[in-house]
């Protein structure tokens, strides 16, 4: 079920790539179907979960050997936090799919490069193979360099470039750390589950270092958290609006996925001794993040930097959770808990934001926040949605976002209350530059040149109305997710 879940989206951007000339609502009314159908297997994988407290922590397990040797083999399970990131990823790119193109150039191969990136990002949620999440790791920069460097707008060869160089480098420190940690198991696997049952690095206090730090320069890349973030928000601004709604709901998960999985998982002795300074670097990059967003006067950028915040309040719940062996298992539970509803709630949250910015290029051609002004006299369903998307990123009860940070700074409180206090200025400041946007786009007085500026259409009010209906529902009812997150959470800190 699993497999098939990678191997459709990958049919369905072959299938586009090999068709003879076909219209753009043909190709996306495939990558939609096709994206839906590869949603209903995770849906039924979904339904078979066993969140009980004496279920397997990894489910629906298939393995089919590959490189006996090496010990690699095409190994795919789930376990709640993997299953989550898999059906909001779902979620995102069939929203991504169906959203509009804001170029209409070559939308076969537009959509089929959407495909081939949900391919690859469900195998890496999947895999339980370091080397196959390697492999799908390098290939999501493929997907996302082409959708910004070719459907981009601006300098977006250039952002794309700067995209791809600075995500294969840390996948390269990456790649060392894989090496450096299989070659440390006798005999060599590369399975995943083997790595977290053996611990091999335990007592190696200079080479599980050095192997730890490979894997948080990679991830944090990745993530993006300060200083390694730079790429970003160029990445964001040049990239089409669906292109960074998945960049920035899917891809940028990746990180904090990875960081989780493996150096939380299988160097438990050594994260722990590192934890203190990844909290640091968190913080950091929650106050940054914030900051700097304040300081734009592009709606994207503005957005693009937000993320950084958010991603900070992610790996701050990781660091929390992974700073004790023993002690605060309870307050490390729910830390780890916040920290991955934080990465789905963000997904949903600023993949609608990131659709909402792109409806204003395709209208407008610009993302200066003064261009714009009074909008929700002639764009009321727009500004609905973006005073809603917007609330729920600064962490409005109710809402996604205070799900997954009340639970990663109660947490947080118990191991590091000085770092959970200042980081609470995060929260402050998000909430001040949101505001501020939405009273200098929806409010005051309408320019002239905006008179006639359309409201979302049918289609793109229905994406975003999907989107936001599973922000409210989380915020309302969270706890068919956090029951299905907390059976990981459980496990990762009880093992």
């Amino acid at each position: 079920m699993l497999t098939l879940a990678i191997l459709i989206p990958l049919v369905g951007a072959l299938v586009l790539a090999v068709m003879p000339k076909i219209t753009q609502d043909t190709a996306r009314v495939i990558a939609v179907g096709t994206s839906a159908v590869s949603f209903l297997l995770l849906l039924i994988v979904w339904a078979r979960f066993d969140t009980s407290a004496g279920a397997p922590a990894f489910q629906s397990l298939a393995e089919i050997e590959w490189i006996p040797s090496l010990g690699v083999a095409w190994r795919v399970g789930v376990d709640g936090m993997s299953l989550a990131l898999s059906l909001m990823s779902g979620v995102l790119f069939i929203a991504c799919t169906a959203w509009p193109m804001e170029s209409s150039e070559r939308p076969r191969a537009y959509y089929a490069w959407f495909l081939f990136l949900e391919a690859v990002s469900l195998g890496l949620f999947l895999v339980l193979d370091l080397l196959i999440f390697y492999v799908f790791f390098d290939l999501s920069l493929v997907g996302m360099f082409f959708l910004i460097g070719r459907w981009g707008h601006g300098d977006s060869q250039r952002a794309a470039l700067k995209f791809f160089i600075f995500t294969l480098a840390g996948s390269l420190a990456i790649l060392l750390a894989i090496i450096g940690l299989v070659l440390s198991v006798d005999p060599v696997t590369f399975d995943m589950r083997t790595m977290i049952d053996l611990q091999p690095l335990a007592g190696m206090d200079l080479r599980g270092g050095l192997i730890l730090l490979g894997f948080i320069v990679g991830f944090a890349i990745k993530a993006p958290l300060f200083p390694v973030h730079t790429w970003l928000p160029p990445a964001h601004v040049m990239a089409p609006g669906p292109a960074s709604a998945i960049l920035a709901g899917v891809l940028l998960k990746m990180g904090t996925y990875g960081l989780v999985r493996i150096p939380f998982q299988m160097m438990r002795e050594t994260f722990a001794d590192y934890a203190l300074p990844l909290a640091i670097i968190a913080l950091a990059s929650i106050l940054w993040g914030a900051v700097v967003a304040l300081a734009q006067t592009d709606m994207k950028r503005r957005i693009a930097y937000t993320s950084i915040n958010h991603m900070g309040y992610t790996v701050m719940g990781i660091a929390a959770a992974g700073a004790l062996l023993n002690g605060s298992e309870g307050a490390r539970e729910m830390a780890m808990t916040g920290a991955v509803v934080e990465m789905i709630a963000h997904g949903l949250i600023t993949g609608a934001l990131f659709l909402i910015a792109g409806g204003f290029w395709t209208r407008s051609k610009t993302y200066e926040l003064d261009a714009f002004g009074g909008l929700a006299n002639v764009a009321p369903r727009m500004t609905v949605a973006a005073v809603i998307a917007a609330f729920a990123s600064l962490g409005l009860p109710g809402l996604a976002g205070f799900v997954a940070e009340v639970q990663i700074f109660v947490g947080t409180f118990a191991v590091f209350p000085w770092i959970a206090a200042i980081g609470l200025l995060g929260i402050l400041i998000t909430a001040a530059l949101f505001l501020r946007l939405l009273q200098q786009v929806f409010f005051g007085d309408l320019p002239k040149a905006r008179e006639g500026f359309p409201d979302v259409s049918l289609r793109e009010g229905t994406v975003l109305a999907a989107l936001l209906a599973l922000v409210i529902l989380i915020g309302v009812y969270p706890r068919w997710l956090l029951d299905l997150i907390g059976s990981a959470s459980s496990a990762m800190i009880g093992g």
